[in-house]
């Protein structure tokens, strides 16, 4: 008996993409960039330019792709856990949690 062409592609396409790794998800449930990114859009995309080439929706808000360049990001962990607080009363106050904190990290050395 003779398999259909589609069914051979389709079971040699499923084992092609078995070895392709996820990187939206970190080895060992660690810090990944891909979520990071995520979060980032979530809770900050709505005054700060999250992405590489993107502007603030709010024209005074720094992009977070600077914020490298200011600040090394493993510096900012405890202010992340803490609570980051500002001198202007547009921003809110933001608390994450540690494996939110990982995973902006990640994403900011990733910028």
């Amino acid at each position: 008996m003779r398999k259909p062409p589609l069914i051979l592609f389709a079971a040699w396409f499923a084992a092609a993409c078995a070895d392709i790794p996820d990187h939206s998800v970190a080895p060992n449930g660690g810090p990944s960039a891909a979520r990071g990114a995520v979060i980032a859009q979530a809770r900050c995309g709505g005054c700060h330019a999250t992405g590489r080439f993107d502007d603030s929706p709010m024209r005074r808000a720094p992009p977070f792709r600077g914020l490298a360049e200011r600040y090394p990001p493993m510096a900012l962990q405890e202010a992340l856990a803490e609570g980051v607080v500002t001198a202007h009363p547009a921003m809110p106050e933001f608390m994450f949690e540690p494996d939110e904190i990982g995973d902006l990290i990640a994403y900011l050395d990733a910028l």
